[in-house]
């Protein structure tokens, strides 16, 4: 009886040393990676647009209704506050988007002179997440999904 007891006690107190001697992965939050000129500098491409009509309204999926020629383009943020919008792949014969640009981020803050405009909602320096509120109609949501390519 003493000997399976040990053997439990022994069995407990290691499994406990393991599950409290584990450290907790830390967060990236190097300034490389945080919500700045230089941590979201990159290549980007949309792979989700959704849209909500007001704050208990069930999103819409925007990406689906857009022309094949703007889901391939790629977005390039660069450190230095420019941007360069690229039409690639399926070539679009719109030109209401500037390829070229000024961008930039105050808090969670985007403002840009074309292309990129709203609030960070997060960023885990592979995927940006934004929205602008009152996009369309006042009450709205435009939320942005952008990998880094």
């Amino acid at each position: 009886m003493k000997t399976s007891t040990m053997k439990w006690f022994f069995m407990v107190m290691v499994s406990g040393s393991m599950l409290f001697s584990c450290k907790k992965e830390e967060e990236n939050n190097s300034p490389a990676c945080g919500i700045s000129l230089a941590g979201l500098s990159g290549s980007y491409k949309l792979t989700a647009l959704q849209y909500r009509s007001g704050a208990n309204a069930t999103p819409q999926d925007y990406l689906a209704s857009m022309d094949d020629c703007e889901k391939d383009n790629i977005l390039v943020l660069n450190s230095d506050g420019t941007y360069d919008y690229k039409d690639m792949g399926t070539v679009c014969t719109d030109a209401d988007n500037p390829a070229h640009g000024t961008w930039a981020v105050q808090g969670n803050t985007l403002t840009s002179d074309g292309v990129l405009n709203g609030t960070v909602a997060s960023y885990d320096c592979k995927t940006m997440v934004y929205y602008i509120d009152n996009a369309i109609e006042k009450g709205d949501r435009l939320t942005y999904t952008m990998v880094k390519q």
